[in-house]
């Protein structure tokens, strides 16, 4: 694998978590086919997605999303895995920030996000987290559009300035905390 395909998809596990993590939240400058790609539901069939929705799921996790996209989270947790040990805990975290170029990350935002999780974070706790977050999302294709909107100059990525901008002057407009 591609050094930047390595970090495309490192890029795309951590924002998603780091994005999903509240239920609100940009992700900075990330192309929206990467935001989108491993983090939306929409490969779904229309009843699959429409029992989703109403809550009416499997319990069990894998019934919720297809291959392709379980291979993809594997990927993901596989790459954030560090230490190979079969769970996500802070230093893996750590070690992913740290192979973006992020070092100083803060042990709050690492204990955090490690919080999120009933227990300790294996492969199957990592799907039921994205797939709780995920319950109820737009397909991928109204998403895209959402982003088409704001991706004025067609560069395929929207500057956190801007969605944050925009937030603030217009329709019902979020005040300085609420754009954090």
């Amino acid at each position: 694998m591609s050094r930047d395909g390595l970090d495309g998809r490192l890029q795309r596990a951590l924002r998603g978590w780091a994005a999903l993590g509240d239920g609100v939240g940009v992700a900075a400058d990330l192309p929206r086919k990467k935001l989108l790609r491993g983090l939306t539901c929409a490969s779904q069939g229309p009843r699959r997605a429409r029992k989703r929705a109403e809550g009416g799921a499997s319990s069990n996790v894998f019934s919720m999303f297809d291959q392709s996209q379980i291979q993809e989270f594997k990927e993901a947790f596989t790459i954030m895995d560090q230490n190979r040990d079969g769970f996500i805990d802070k230093e893996d975290l750590r070690d992913t920030f740290a192979a973006l170029g992020r070092i100083n990350v803060k042990n709050e935002e690492l204990e955090a996000m490690v919080k999120e999780a009933p227990g300790p974070i294996n492969f199957t706790v990592f799907l039921t987290m994205f797939g709780e977050k995920l319950k109820g999302t737009d397909p991928e294709e109204t998403i895209l559009h959402a982003f088409k909107v704001f991706d004025t100059e067609g560069k395929g990525f929207v500057k956190a300035e801007f969605i944050k901008e925009k937030l603030m002057t217009q329709a019902d407009r979020f005040s300085e905390e609420e754009t954090v």
